[in-house]
């Protein structure tokens, strides 16, 4: 039997009883716990009664007592990796068991869209369905955090599946691609039971996944913090106050009806497609996107299904007039039902107002997914559409945001990273900065905090922690001094001067239109391989790329010395060069032994800082010698 174990669900079904046992909902049957470790259970039960604790593994019970709230909490030795075990509760009048529990490894994997990007589901990634497929392995076990927000700590997460879950083609589609197949790599390579826990939100930035004190030790957003102090985090007063503000910047900011579009000044942009990347490069605001579909004479009317890719950030769309969803979530598929009575005969017209906050814009994605169908009839929507301005938000106040929203700070590692601090664990995997892009300098001081407030919430000073740099996004340039990608990417560095952190590149896996690459494969593998050279002794394995030891740069000439071979593969080399005016300009590079370059420009006198791969999609070529990608650098060196 599955046991559901929350504060809300009962575990046990003994009629009379006052009191069941509860614990938080990370504890259930099919988990894995942490090999060697200490194990602490905590959980509710009648007041003062005295519980009792018995795995299997070694079958010595532990008891301890209840307090007058029922509360209690019970630390057990773990042994080496193995199982199947039970875990029997006992207080004496009700007893739970958890079993099918296994001894190993457990990871954490966390971050936005990248990270979270399931098997299946909204992301089908490469090979989805030979990949979903051939997913058995009992050994693996998954736990997957639902989205969730807080904005106090919270002991007790949100799940899905009911809890943990063993690895097979029903619980691994919508689960974190990456972390899926990291812990398959895992597993078939150690031979142990692996559990990897899912605590993922598309969209979101690091100051949300940061617990309170570190935001405050590097001084930010203390005002939205010391706020929901002052009000006592009373929720009810946080959410009139927010709904206040917001209404008074939508009713300047945002359209109130489509009734103005005659008046609008109309251009064309290529849909599906971002604006950034085309017509509208740095806009943030609204948009009226338009078009027309026809309906033959011979499709019989009835209700239809738009399916309108995914739109960056919000949309109302309507159909002839008529409003037929609305939606946002920047990389939420839409999917609207078009009642037939909205539909005629002949020319149709689809507009849609698009509310951008921050980044890219318009309606993207496959345009396989751009269609109006009915029945049989099907049409796609792919084209040059029509398109105005209706407000610009960087001739406005800033949009308000909600203290309580996926967005805001601590409100997601309150909800899904605390309560699943009680677990101890192996290591993190990180994916994630797409949504502080723009604030490199301020993710330079974030991010390392963020890994050492983890780390000591788990007590784990030395935990590992390895995270994915951003892949390659956007238009392809050579020269892009100004990219915000680039430098968020290098901002990502700045982990790097923490003991026991490691960065895998994603650079060369980037795809220029979608901001969500799908060989998630690749990238789990580098990041398992980190793990087996540096946690399980698999020395053998090349799990990173050269990077530089020295330059020494001499007028228009720099030679750079790395700490392996490298090789300049064909195609851009990627390097640029400042001069001493402020100016860049392309460089060019060639080998002089097997770990130095040699960077040349034809047309500086002085070269006075050096860059490598810096652009949101650049087009470097050095490689390792088991072809992995060197990732991008500044010289002199900086974090941001």
């Amino acid at each position: 039997m599955k046991h559901i174990l929350s504060v809300a669900v009962c575990a046990t079904s003994i009629l009379g009883a006052t009191a069941q046992i509860h614990l938080p909902r990370v504890f259930t049957d099919s988990m894995v716990v942490q090999q060697l470790s200490t194990l602490t259970i905590p959980g509710q039960t009648s007041p003062k009664s005295t519980i009792t604790i018995t795995p299997s593994w070694d079958g010595k019970p532990v008891a301890t007592k209840a307090d007058a709230k029922g509360q209690f909490s019970v630390s057990l030795p773990t042994p080496a990796a193995g199982g199947p075990y039970n875990i029997t509760l006992k207080d004496g009048r009700n007893t739970l068991t958890l079993s099918d529990v296994l001894v190993g490894e457990v990871w954490l994997c966390s971050g936005q869209s990248n990270m979270q990007m399931p098997l299946k589901g909204w992301g089908k990634v490469m090979d989805y369905d030979r990949e979903i497929q051939q997913a058995k392995r009992p050994k693996l076990r998954l736990l997957q955090v639902t989205p969730s927000t807080s904005i106090q700590p919270l002991d007790d997460p949100q799940v899905n599946m009911s809890g943990w879950r063993s690895a097979n083609p029903q619980s691994v589609e919508n689960f974190s691609s990456i972390g899926y197949f990291y812990g398959r790599a895992l597993t078939d390579s150690l031979d142990i039971p692996i559990g990897i826990i899912d605590a993922t939100w598309g969209g979101t930035p690091i100051e949300a996944w940061s617990p309170r004190d570190a935001l405050l030790k590097e001084n930010e957003f203390g005002e939205q913090l010391e706020y929901l102090a002052a009000v006592g985090y009373d929720t009810a007063k946080i959410q009139a106050d927010f709904d206040k503000k917001y209404a008074e910047w939508e009713s300047v900011a945002i359209p109130k009806s489509f009734d103005n579009t005659a008046d609008c000044e109309w251009g064309k942009m290529p849909v599906p497609g971002l604006w950034e990347q085309s017509v509208l490069p740095e806009f943030d605001g609204v948009v009226w996107l338009k078009t027309t579909f026809t309906i033959p004479d011979d499709v019989p009317l009835k209700d239809a299904i738009l399916s309108l890719c995914a739109v960056d950030d919000e949309d109302v769309t309507y159909i002839n007039g008529q409003e037929v969803g609305h939606t946002e979530g920047y990389d939420t598929h839409r999917l609207y039902t078009v009642p037939g009575s909205a539909l005629h005969h002949g020319r149709n017209e689809i507009l849609v107002m698009v509310v951008d906050t921050n980044g890219g814009g318009g309606i993207w994605g496959d345009p396989e997914n751009l269609t109006i169908a009915m029945g049989d009839w099907k049409q796609s929507l792919a084209g040059r559409w029509d398109y105005a301005v209706a407000s610009d938000f960087s001739q406005l106040p800033q949009r308000p945001q909600s203290p309580m929203c996926e967005f805001a700070p601590t409100t997601l590692f309150n909800a899904m990273i605390h309560p699943c601090q009680v677990m101890p664990i192996k290591g993190v995997l990180w994916y994630q900065g797409c949504a502080n892009v723009g604030r490199a300098e301020q993710y330079s001081r974030l991010f390392p905090a963020m890994i050492t407030a983890w780390r000591e919430g788990w007590n784990q000073p030395d935990m590992p922690f390895y995270f994915v740099q951003l892949a390659a996004y956007q238009q392809p340039m050579q020269l892009q001094p100004q990219s915000q990608y680039a430098a968020l990417r290098q901002a990502q560095t700045s982990a790097l001067t923490l003991p026991h952190v490691d960065m895998v590149t994603a650079i060369d896996l980037g795809n220029a239109d979608d901001i969500h690459p799908k060989n998630k494969q690749e990238v789990a593998r580098r990041l398992a391989n980190v793990a087996l050279n540096h946690d399980y002794g698999r020395t053998n394995l090349t799990c990173s790329a050269p990077r530089v030891t020295s330059y020494d740069c001499q007028a228009e000439r720099a030679v750079i010395v790395f700490d392996a071979p490298v090789v300049i593969a064909g195609g851009g080399q990627g390097f640029t060069a400042l001069d001493d005016k402020g100016h860049w300009h392309l460089a060019n590079a060639r080998q002089i032994s097997p770990t130095e370059i040699e960077v040349v420009t034809d047309d500086l006198s002085s070269i006075t800082e050096l860059r490598y791969n810096y652009a949101d999609y650049p087009l470097g070529n050095l490689r390792s010698t088991a072809n992995l990608p060197v990732p991008p650098f500044t010289l002199p060196q900086r974090y941001h």
